[in-house]
């Protein structure tokens, strides 16, 4: 058996090397002086060995006395070295460092950098996806295994799109724990080109001209709500995105200069865009055709703040599924046509039409980084308010039944 001086006397080696103390207790001597405490023992037919800790911080009565307990869990059917690892895990779980608590602290750190709408959709794909199936694990805890497990149940839900944010999210939390040293490896990013390839898929919108003036005829002949049936003919008009349209707000319609400006808070931005004072609106340049709509939408909403306001409250805009729902109605589902792809569709048909693609892209309010992105806001606005009236005498005239328009008068 070991003493206190036989273990102080213990030299390193070339090689690890043990030196038994009694009933499978011993201590390994390592080449770099180390002394490690294990307890050596068999269960169900297989050698297994528990490490008990450092000599001198383990003391040779203390190993003894953790040997002892190790021995009674044994010989109580159960594995020492199991029943470690579940109070590791118990105690991290005591302790906060489940992947749902650090995926949480992550959240609140990062919602100060986010609009509501990307924190509400981050959220979504934890608390969905995520903290059902790993939520109380020990994030140091967790595997490829059970990241894989996650991503397959979704794939075989044809979300491809979904599984590549859930890991991409996933992935983040994994990151913010090994920067505060609650985790040591990223079990997400191995799956990086696990998942098959993504296609980003646009929205639906029409390129035929005589499926377009279809559409446009049954927009005029709506017969739903008028806010509704104002906003469907709008739409195609200012081919604005949704959140831009169906909140817009009477103060930014000026009727004399026939502009329409949306402010940088519901523009596509980031948050730190939309709320910096120095970026500038979107400037949209009201065909007349447009004008006459919102002249006579003034008339029933214009006493309010609300261009569109929702039929239960009219101090919240109109909902978001109210234009699919009445495109739908009118019998052209999302396969066809979404409100965003208007978008789409004047993007295309405006640059075979010859407009000028930066007049295109100003009026799409695709955001352009640096100095010009931010100062230069108003160019174009002369070519683009001679673009949307060209674009609105277009439509007019598939509306009427014409299927392609000579290019002078398309630009007329």
């Amino acid at each position: 058996m070991l003493t206190r001086t036989a273990l102080a006397a213990l030299k390193p080696r070339d090689k690890d090397y043990p030196k038994a103390d009694a009933h499978g207790l011993c201590i390994v001597v390592q080449p770099n002086g180390r002394k490690i405490w294990r307890y050596r023992y068999r269960f169900a037919g297989k050698a297994r060995t528990l490490t008990l800790g450092d000599w001198p911080r383990v003391s040779l009565e203390e190993a003894r006395r953790m040997r002892m307990a190790a021995a009674d869990v044994l010989r109580s059917g159960r594995d020492p070295t199991a029943e470690r690892k579940a109070d590791t895990q118990r105690t991290r779980v005591a302790a906060g460092d489940t992947f749902e608590t650090v995926a949480l602290e992550w959240l609140a750190l990062k919602e100060h950098d986010w609009t509501e709408n990307n924190a509400t959709k981050e959220r979504g794909r934890l608390v969905n996806h995520a903290f059902p199936w790993i939520g109380k694990l020990p994030i140091a805890e967790i595997r490829t295994a059970e990241v894989r497990g996650i991503l397959d149940r979704i794939v075989k839900h044809r979300n491809l799109d979904t599984a590549h944010r859930v890991r991409m999210t996933m992935s983040c939390v994994f990151r913010f724990a090994i920067a505060h040293e609650r985790a040591e490896r990223d079990p997400a990013a191995a799956l990086a080109d696990f998942l098959p390839a993504h296609r980003k898929k646009h929205f639906a919108h029409i390129t035929d001209p005589k499926l377009l003036g279809e559409l446009l005829r049954a927009i005029h002949g709506f017969s739903g709500q008028y806010v509704t049936a104002c906003a469907l003919k709008l739409a195609p008009l200012v081919f604005l995105r949704p959140g831009e349209l169906r909140k817009g707000e009477w103060v930014e319609i000026d009727f004399d200069a026939a502009t329409w400006t949306v402010p940088p808070i519901r523009r596509k931005l980031n948050k730190a865009a939309k709320l910096d004072p120095t970026s500038p609106p979107h400037i949209v340049p009201l065909a007349k055709q447009a004008l006459a709509i919102l002249r006579e939408l003034h008339a029933l909403t214009g006493a309010g703040r609300l261009m569109f306001p929702g039929v239960r409250d009219i101090n919240q805009p109109m909902s978001n599924a109210t234009l699919n729902a009445a495109l739908k109605r009118m019998g052209f589902g999302t396969d066809i046509i979404q409100p965003h792809g208007f978008r789409h569709t004047a993007s295309t048909a405006l640059h075979e039409m010859g407009f000028a693609h930066e007049a295109i892209e100003e009026q799409l309010s695709h955001v352009k980084r640096g100095v010009a992105g931010v100062y230069n806001h108003a160019k174009h606005l002369p070519a683009r308010a001679k673009l949307m009236q060209g674009w609105a005498n277009y439509l007019d005239g598939l509306r009427e039944g014409a299927t392609v328009l000579p290019m002078k008068q398309r630009q007329a």
